[in-house]
């Protein structure tokens, strides 16, 4: 491969872009227009746009990407994570046209990447596995009946997707048909499938992972455990490696199961592999990632292997630059830096970064996609960074990341830090009394920050300008002078209401999806109204007061932070 097209945004766009120039190849960028002023537009060598509208129009659109990759003249696809990347359909196509796709086999990913499939090829290798549906479930109907077979609590998981999108958690049988339903709308909207399967829930468990890598010429090595426990939303927020706190036994366990578990489907480039770890110590296989993961770094951290590159000496047929798992060198963390308010049940929040001053230093590493004057979109997740921090041991590591951390600052938009601050002062998670973080600690056991203050959206920011010819994006300098005195134009959004106890307002802004309840019906004080959708998480609104409810605003509308979407009387 000579000219690599990124088929992804933002962090993970970056981190491609720059494998590619160490790699010795050149890049290409694409981008949506909500992203024209993204920071991974700079990074390649070229960037290209995809035009408006929302993923299902740009990122996710196959035939708009190909037909970029066309005009750039790029010669292979890399698909980051997320969107695309698990996607068989994509790999073929990208095939098909001609090029080299970065990753396994399109055959391979929908193996693997259906989920009750890849739980039939674990059962095969002697992997433990839970009780499961055996197909997706039908509908909602037919999900309740599963759970009655069974019991709760229950897992509900999209059969194409990753990542904890699409996924839902039912504790009483009265939640399985509402939660199936909302797990169906979050996995069509994030990977274009909305299948979803079932399977019984370990309480309280641990999240334990191996990183996996295997070429084209019979290698396939396992570089080592991951935990990633420390989850809200069933979306991780705190990874780590190697995995601590557990036996030689089971580390061997885990990685022979995801070995194995590779080499019968026949597994070419990075992929992961995913357990639980029960409160009594039983494993138990849980999915296979076919793609590069987000919290890749750790394992970079401790292994010394650049799994960008390996991925794309993969692709291009040559051996792994390894045939063995590596020691570990030491302990790495990785803390997800998110545009969302952990004092308010981790509410996106995106918005304008007015200040971003990372932190630096020896053992410091930052995978970021945004700068100061960024502007973070309601459209896509809300990852803007990663904080790699790496010692000798676990315990340099922490020490480590508490200066990392209280050096970070960001203004503008609410974070996770204080969030990340907090947890390395947890006994739990410091582990002097033993590891006790399990996947949702956070919603059991978390005592909570305080609120971030509520931030005023910025007029104006940094203009980044430029011009498009047949979709290649140019940079344009214009001096600012230019555009003094223009007024930019009105957001198509609900208007803004004052604060009354009758009004029933947006908790985050995001596209208004649907409402739980007619208009002009009698509704209770805490009854969850109306459902909005921002940065790929659906958050239900609810009724500040009884009484009889009139909607304002229509399912579909976009809605500002505060919005009035309907009064209470």
């Amino acid at each position: 491969m000579k000219n690599l097209l990124i088929a992804n945004r933002s962090e993970v766009a970056i981190r491609i872009a720059r494998a590619a120039r160490d790699y010795g190849i050149a890049s290409v960028a694409v981008y949506s227009d909500a992203d024209a002023g993204s920071l991974h537009v700079e990074f390649a060598d070229e960037a290209y746009g995809l035009g408006a509208g929302r993923p299902a129009d740009t990122y996710l659109n196959i035939a708009k990407i190909l037909d970029t990759a066309r005009k750039a003249g790029a010669d292979a696809i890399h698909p980051g994570y997320g969107f695309l990347s698990e996607r068989a359909e994509f790999a073929q196509a990208v095939i098909d046209a001609g090029l080299t796709w970065v990753g396994p086999a399109p055959h391979i990913i929908a193996a693997l990447g259906d989920k009750v499939e890849a739980r039939r090829i674990a059962a095969k290798v002697g992997a433990p596995l839970v009780k499961g549906s055996d197909g997706p479930l039908a509908s909602a109907a037919e999900a309740i009946a599963f759970a009655k077979q069974v019991g709760l609590p229950l897992a509900i998981k999209a059969a194409f997707g990753g990542g904890g999108r699409g996924m839902k958690v039912a504790r009483t049988m009265e939640e399985v048909g509402e939660l199936f339903e909302s797990a169906v709308r979050e996995a069509t909207e994030a990977f274009g499938r909305g299948e979803c399967y079932a399977e019984q829930f370990l309480d309280k468990p641990r999240h334990i992972e191996a990183q996996v890598i295997a070429d084209n010429h019979g290698n396939t090595v396992v570089l080592g455990t991951r935990d990633c426990s420390l989850q809200r939303r069933n979306q991780k927020l705190v990874e780590e490696a190697p995995a601590p706190f557990i036996t030689e036994d089971q580390r061997t366990c885990i990685h022979d199961a995801a070995k194995a578990i590779c080499i019968e489907a026949g597994y070419t480039g990075a992929g992961t592999v995913e357990f639980l770890l029960s409160e009594n110590d039983v494993i138990s296989f849980l999915e296979v990632n076919t793609r590069l993961q987000v919290e890749h770094p750790v394992t970079e951290e401790t292994t010394g292997i650049d799994i960008v590159i390996e991925q794309l000496r993969i692709a291009d047929g040559l051996p792994l630059s390894l045939k063995e798992t590596p020691a570990p060198r030491g302990h790495a963390f990785e803390f997800r830096i998110n545009a969302e308010d952990p004092g308010r049940g981790f509410l996106p929040t995106p918005g304008l970064i007015t200040r971003f001053r990372a932190p630096s230093g020896p053992g410091i590493r930052l995978d970021s996609g945004v700068e100061t004057g960024s502007e973070i979109p309601g459209l896509y997740d809300s990852m803007m960074a990663k904080l790699i921090v790496t010692g000798k041991t676990r315990e340099d590591a922490l020490i480590r990341a508490r200066r990392a951390l209280a050096e970070f600052q960001i203004e503008g938009v609410a974070s996770v830090l204080p969030f990340h601050r907090a947890m390395l002062n947890e006994r739990d998670f410091t582990g002097e009394e033993g590891f006790q973080v399990h996947t949702n600690w956070i919603e059991t056991a978390f005592r909570g920050v305080e609120p971030a203050p509520r931030v005023d959206p910025v007029e104006g920011g940094v203009i980044r300008s430029f011009i498009e010819v047949d979709g290649k994006r140019h940079t344009l300098g214009l001096p600012t002078i230019l555009f003094s005195g223009l007024t930019a134009p009105k957001a198509t959004v609900a208007p803004i209401a004052a604060a009354t106890l009758s009004a029933v307002t947006a908790p985050v802004p995001g596209t208004l999806q649907k409402w739980l309840v007619e208009n002009q019906v009698e509704v209770a004080e805490g009854d969850a109204v109306a459902l909005i959708e921002a940065m790929k998480m659906e958050t239900r609104v609810l009724a500040p007061k009884s009484g009889r409810i009139s909607i304002k605003a229509e399912a579909g509308a976009m809605v500002l932070l505060g919005a009035e979407l309907a009064t209470i009387d």
